[in-house]
């Protein structure tokens, strides 16, 4: 069987501090070095610091259309995506359009029915309402056929996405995408929100400028007060985290801990027991997230973005408590089918046992769930993994008919660009794929059911002649030691405050050798121990959850790589150490 890589080479970041170490303790600047800062400029994250919007191509067409729809009171209709991203997006551009004095509704693709972006189905549902114009968010820029049927109906279309382009793109109106040919837009790592937020901001100016909210006795909308929406998606999106991603994320987080969020965001952390004053980026991602994404995997993301949308907290909590249960509801989905695909890949044939490339499927597995399957199979094998379910989910034991669809979720390892890998299958073999797109670390496709063993075998081929043994060798990053006298409150909360951390900027994490004292096993799959350094006399808690070392009896000294955080029972505040890594067997010596 293809076997989990419990065992992971630690690689210690060993930048020197340069410069920063004049502004900041060595070991701060040592860890901002190692994430390629090289001046204090770099780490301002004031929104005075923002990047303009002066380079974006496309932005003066979409203003022109968004005012003319204004002024001429035409019914706008926002199409979004069915993730985080996507409800964020719909949920920014529909309230500001909104308290511009906008006629303006939204759709969301049901996966389900739909699919993913402006196709054609959804353009002859927008239809029904007479709009004049679509705004796409978080997604378009792939849409061409459904941009096509928006024209001969009459409908502009203003595409606001920043998904990688094909060869091709569509016959829009207008086009605002950081990543289209021809953009100098500096920040290509903005998520589909932090696209739409330079519209809406560059829309809100062109009208203070031209009179119209003053005309109209409305109040020009404080776009500061979109900025939790813009930090929520950009990090469930996981996009890099450049300058620009981390001064819209670290405003929004600012904003949060005041108690300025709307209300859906603080119902979403209140119902997973995280206190707003000291929400991090991480909550956004593992707590606030999930449970958003959970609509749209689970049913339909028009639950989310109502609950973004919601102005009483009271229908907030509602909608979050009903959030939180379809999240619940995925997790339970999820632990189904990981056990499939544990299964599935232990029974693989003796000449499979070294693909590179995985791919997966069962009939009966919910095309909501499978991106998050594959990137748990990533994670295991540290393989490059691609999960498919049909489009209309079948039953167990039961093959699907050759030319049904099946949907496929892809999440790649460090030095494959998965989109790219996708684009040369498709060059090798454009019967196959019926459509796909994304990023270099996740991406999604459609194939038919007659074509998947082909795939498969191409997959992991391609794969396999990308990758070399090195990229193969599962590794985790450490920011190097930390002194027992570094591991205090004072550090620690320097070390939490001086984020955000995300995506290619990554939360520091450190490495030592450690004496475990005591061990207790959480809910039959989280690690609880008492530590110390073994040169050192502090006690820590320290936890490790879903722990592959349940039944390890510690007894020799070991390394280990964690993030201290501080953790606060009671009201008392303690460091405590978030265990990522355990080298078990010979320590290593790295002095």
């Amino acid at each position: 069987m293809i076997k989990p890589q419990t065992k992971k080479i630690i690689r210690r970041k060993c930048s020197e501090p340069s410069n920063l170490n004049l502004e900041f303790p060595e070991y701060l600047a040592r860890i901002y070095a190692a994430r390629g800062v090289v001046s204090i400029e770099e780490l301002d994250n004031r929104l005075a610091a923002l990047e303009g919007n002066s380079r974006l191509r496309g932005l003066s067409e979409a203003i022109a259309l968004l005012e003319a729809a204004l002024r001429e009171r035409r019914l706008i209709i926002v199409v979004g995506d069915f993730d985080a991203d996507g409800a964020t997006s719909t949920a920014l551009a529909v309230d500001v359009l909104r308290a511009m004095g906008a006629r303006c509704e939204y759709l969301v693709p049901n996966r389900f029915e739909y699919g993913y972006g402006l196709t054609p189905e959804i353009v002859e549902l927008a239809a029904e309402q007479q709009p004049d114009l679509i705004v796409t968010v978080d997604n378009g820029i792939s849409s061409i056929e459904g941009v096509d049927r928006a024209n001969q109906l009459g409908m502009k279309v203003l595409i606001t996405d920043h998904h990688l382009p094909g060869q091709d793109t569509p016959n829009a109106a207008a086009i605002v995408n950081p990543n289209q040919l021809g953009c100098e837009f500096v920040s290509k790592n903005s998520a589909g929100v932090g696209v739409i937020f330079y519209v809406m901001s560059s829309l809100r100016t062109s009208l203070i400028e031209k009179g119209w909210f003053a005309a109209n006795n409305i109040d020009a909308p404080n776009m500061a007060n979109y900025l939790d929406l813009v930090a929520l998606g950009t990090v469930a999106d996981l996009v890099p985290f450049d300058k620009n991603n981390r001064i819209l994320v670290e405003q929004g987080l600012r904003r949060m801990r005041a108690r300025r969020c709307r209300p859906g965001i603080a119902a979403l952390l209140e119902i997973a027991k995280k206190d707003l004053a000291r929400v991090s980026s991480s909550d956004l991602g593992f707590v606030v997230g999930p449970r958003l994404n959970a609509a749209g995997r689970m049913d339909d993301m028009s639950l989310g973005i109502e609950c973004l949308l919601a102005r009483d907290m009271l229908d907030a909590r509602d909608m979050a408590v009903r959030l939180n249960a379809l999240n619940i509801e995925r997790r339970q989905v999820e632990d189904d089918m990981r056990r499939d695909a544990e299964a599935i890949l232990k029974e693989l044939p003796a000449h499979k046992q070294d693909v590179v490339g995985i791919c997966l499927y069962q009939s009966h597995w919910h095309q909501g769930v499978i991106g998050i399957l594959a990137a748990r199979v990533k994670e295991a094998a540290h393989r490059p993994t691609i999960a498919f379910a049909p489009e209309v989910e079948g039953e167990a034991g039961h093959p699907p008919a050759d030319e049904d669809i099946l949907k496929g979720s892809a999440r790649s390892i460090p030095g494959l660009h998965m989109r790219d890998t996708l684009d040369l299958i498709a060059k090798q073999r454009p019967d196959i794929l019926q459509k796909f797109g994304g990023h270099a670390m996740a991406a999604g496709m459609t194939i038919k059911a007659k074509d998947y063993n082909a795939f498969a075998e191409l997959f992991d081929n391609v794969v396999r002649k990308a990758l070399d043994e090195e990229s193969l060798q599962a590794t985790i990053h450490s920011d190097g030691e930390l002194s027992e006298l570094q591991l205090d409150l004072a550090s620690v909360t320097t070390l939490e405050s001086a984020g955000p951390w995300g995506q290619q900027f990554p939360e520091p994490a450190f490495d030592g050798v450690f004496d475990v004292l005591q061990k207790k096993i959480l809910k039959e799959k989280h690690l609880k121990l008492v530590i110390r350094q073994s040169d050192g006399e502090a006690l820590f808690d320290a936890i490790q959850f879903n722990s592959p070392f349940l039944n390890e009896n510690f007894s020799v000294p070991c390394r280990m790589v964690y993030r201290p955080n501080i953790n606060e029972f009671r009201g008392r505040k303690t460091v405590q150490l978030l265990i990522d890594y355990i080298e078990l067997g010979d320590v290593v010596d790295f002095s």
